[in-house]
């Protein structure tokens, strides 16, 4: 049998996976897989059958002990993460040999808060947050104190800057930090003709009493310790207005001082940039040095030996080309963008540039000082208003176009990181009706299959055919015009991830015009188990059988279709 050791306290992880520790039990160690969860020091068995897939494992952990499924990262062998898909067997290296699979949740900390007059109250939150981030909390949680951001917290009698983390605050033994919150003068700024008047605002009254000291300062004297600009490849090419607003919104919030926030999500560093009031967030910027495996992962990941990024046949500090790849080639119904441009795309992919960005609260691990060197280049992404993710709430609600266009777009692009999490779910208009929102494409246009996942592909919808304007879209499509696109914009695509570009369109125009379903066609490019190669995968290593080494690119992409096409025809029969 083999044993499957799940750690949600990782003092014991060594302790629950010791060659001899099973033994010690007295359990049988016949046919099902033990799992055992590792909680503030007891041990909680947990059978699984050898079939289930490991979707059913995360709900069953999340029924068991509250754990809810989107907090769970599962991976084994050093590979993150298994994928939903996939069954328990899928794990095993070979029969009779352990499995270890370590489920790493993010940890949360209890905060005590309590306000001068005497209010108590408590929250929760990841310890990877920071201290504005629980100001955040507090401020959606008790409407009465007003606006969050002029209180302070302090622990212990010291006030916390808002960028401290929360990590840091956690005491040896202490299970829960107690905070203070009282309400503060905050220093505030106008513009008085060329030069800015200063004043102390007494915030512990609702009305705006000013405090009499004054002073004029100069523009010159307002130190500057933070930059953004576009990048531009192509002088040629102009920024659409609508890119152009975001770059001078996310520009206004830093110049009101509201600096990025950290997301605690995802396996790399991603921000959110404040407008000018700092109420609401108005882009996600993510730093190419910041990539899962890059030089400066802000969550200490090690960085890549090979230069292979967290999914195979991708690339350590590609992502953000990859991210606004995905917006240039997100045509919308009427064909390739004009530019500049403001029209949405088909699947609705945020509009997305690349930036030069410069500020103290990324992640600079050699220290921080307003120098060329610790500028940050990286996608600049608009931020949508949501009301939470697909992992949410049960797919049954979303709507069967909906679902057909990111299929369209995960198809197409070989997408080897599509799940619940990054699928943005709002509502739209009086009627409220469901739109779903594609994010974080970074791991798109890889130079291989291996790793290609679509969350979508087991929701009923999938499994309905696509609508007469869905494949009337998938029709215009063209790979050699969206290459030569990218090319334009400054991204000389792989020749490599060229290819397999090529054939994921190819696949997706045969598979639609012969009437297959997004899951039938997704279902070929996706691998059912992690060692069995997917069929497109096959299809191409029967092309290589046949072709000479030396055979042109053209030559090649025409034996793949040809064989592509009679493994259509077998589908769409069946």
């Amino acid at each position: 049998m083999s044993i499957a050791s799940v750690a949600l306290s990782p003092a014991l992880e060594e302790v629950v996976n010791f060659p001899g520790f099973i033994g010690r039990f007295g359990l049988d160690l016949d046919d099902p897989i033990l799992i055992f969860l590792s909680i503030s020091g007891s041990l909680s068995p947990l059978r699984v059958m050898e079939s289930d897939l490991i979707a059913s494992v995360k709900l069953r952990i999340q029924s068991i002990k509250g754990f809810f499924v989107k907090k769970q990262k599962l991976g084994y062998d050093g590979r993150e993460p298994a994928r939903n898909d996939s069954q328990v067997r899928d794990c095993c290296l070979a029969d009779g040999e352990l499995l270890h699979l370590v489920i790493r949740l993010s940890d949360l900390q209890a905060i005590s808060v309590k306000t001068l007059g005497g209010k108590e109250f408590e929250l929760f939150v990841e310890r990877s947050r920071n201290v504005g981030y629980v100001k955040q909390k507090i401020a959606l949680r008790e409407n009465e104190l007003g606006n969050a951001w002029d209180h302070e917290l302090t622990l212990d009698g010291e006030e916390l800057d808002d960028e401290r983390l929360i990590t840091d605050l956690c005491k040896d033994g202490e299970n829960v930090i107690h905070l203070l919150i009282r309400k503060s003068g905050k220093v505030r700024a106008k513009p008085v003709e060329k030069d800015f008047e200063v004043f102390v605002e007494d915030v512990t009254h609702n009305h705006n009493s000013v405090d009499g000291r004054r002073r004029l300062i100069s523009p010159q004297e307002k130190p500057k310790d933070f930059f953004l600009e576009p990048v531009f490849v192509n002088r040629e090419i102009e920024l659409a207005p609508l890119l152009k607003e975001l770059i001078i919104s996310t520009l206004e919030g830093l110049e009101k001082g509201n600096g990025p926030i950290k997301s605690s999500d995802g396996s790399g560093g991603a921000y959110f940039m404040q407008d000018p009031s700092g109420n609401k967030y108005v882009s996600v910027f993510k730093p190419i040095d910041e990539e899962p495996l890059a030089v400066n992962n802000p969550h200490g990941q090690p960085v890549s030996v090979d230069g292979e990024g967290l999914k195979k046949g991708t690339q350590v500090g590609e992502g953000a080309f990859r991210e606004v790849a995905a917006y240039i080639l997100d045509y919308p119904m009427i064909g390739p963008r004009t530019f500049p441009h403001d029209q949405s795309g088909f699947a609705g992919v945020p509009p997305t540039t690349m930036v030069k960005c410069l500020h103290k609260d990324f992640n600079h691990p050699n220290g921080y000082s307003f120098s060329p060197e610790n500028t940050k280049i990286g996608s600049l992404q608009m931020f949508v208003s949501n009301v939470g993710t697909c992992e949410d709430m049960g797919y049954g609600v979303f709507p069967v176009d909906q679902v057909h266009k990111i299929s369209v777009l995960d198809i197409r692009f070989a997408n080897a990181d599509r799940h619940g999490g990054n699928i943005l779910v709002s509502r739209d208009g009086k009627d409220g009706q469901i739109v779903l929102t594609p994010i974080d494409h970074g791991y798109c246009f890889p130079n291989k299959f291996e790793d290609c996942t679509f969350e979508w592909l087991y929701w009923p919808q999938a499994k309905e055919p696509y609508s007469s304007e869905t494949l009337e879209y998938i029709k215009s499509l063209d790979a050699e015009q969206d290459i030569e696109l990218l090319r334009l914009h400054g991204w000389e695509i792989p020749p490599s991830c060229a290819r397999v570009f090529r054939m994921s369109t190819m696949l997706l125009k045969q598979g639609a015009a012969k009437g297959l379903t997004p899951f039938a066609i997704g279902s070929m490019m996706c691998r059912e188990t992690l060692e069995k190669e997917s069929v497109i995968e096959q299809i191409i290593n029967d092309a290589e059988a046949i072709v000479l080494p030396e055979t042109a690119e053209e030559e090649f992409i025409s034996t793949v279709s040809a064989i592509m096409d009679c493994c259509l025809d077998q589908y769409s029969r069946n």
